[in-house]
């Protein structure tokens, strides 16, 4: 179900957001970050994932995300959940804080490890471009959003 812009405006303001958030990682031990292209988290490298839709199950919000963020569609239970996390934001999708919405989401944490040999095509819907990054780089990168960061504690 969508919603026009102000109802959702409205829904920001007064609700938090459930969203699944996958910590996607290749062969090589390496994390897929996108750069946001929108609010909130907008210029950071963050990992791929998105709101869960009013009477979406789980499962088939994991494969439209799947689906939608890397451009292959993959089962919850080829997935590991990490967590359930809570991240804050000052602003939304509709500005900078002030007269606008500031942003709180549940957020349902899951880690995905590719197969040997496939090879993603994310769309750029979202974020601007994407990268594989070391852990160690991901740590330590003031570009990488600290709520992305917070996953790789997880893995541990």
């Amino acid at each position: 179900m969508w919603l026009n812009a102000e109802t959702f405006r409205r829904v920001v303001a007064a609700t938090p957001l459930v969203s699944i958030d996958l910590l996607v990682e290749n062969h090589a031990g390496e994390v897929l970050l996108g750069q946001r292209l929108n609010r909130p988290a907008q210029g950071f490298w963050f990992v791929p994932g998105g709101r869960i839709q009013k009477n979406e199950t789980l499962d088939g919000a994991f494969l439209r995300l799947t689906s939608g963020e890397l451009g292959e569609g993959f089962e919850r239970s080829e997935a590991r959940l990490l967590g359930v996390y809570e991240h804050f934001y000052p602003d939304s999708v509709f500005g900078e804080a002030g007269n606008n919405p500031d942003t709180h989401y549940v957020v349902l944490g899951y880690y995905l490890r590719l197969p040997p040999g496939l090879t993603l095509n994310p769309p750029t819907g979202q974020h601007g471009c994407y990268r594989w990054w070391s852990k160690a780089e991901m740590q330590t990168s003031v570009d990488v959003h600290d709520n992305s960061r917070a996953y790789l504690a997880a893995l541990s």
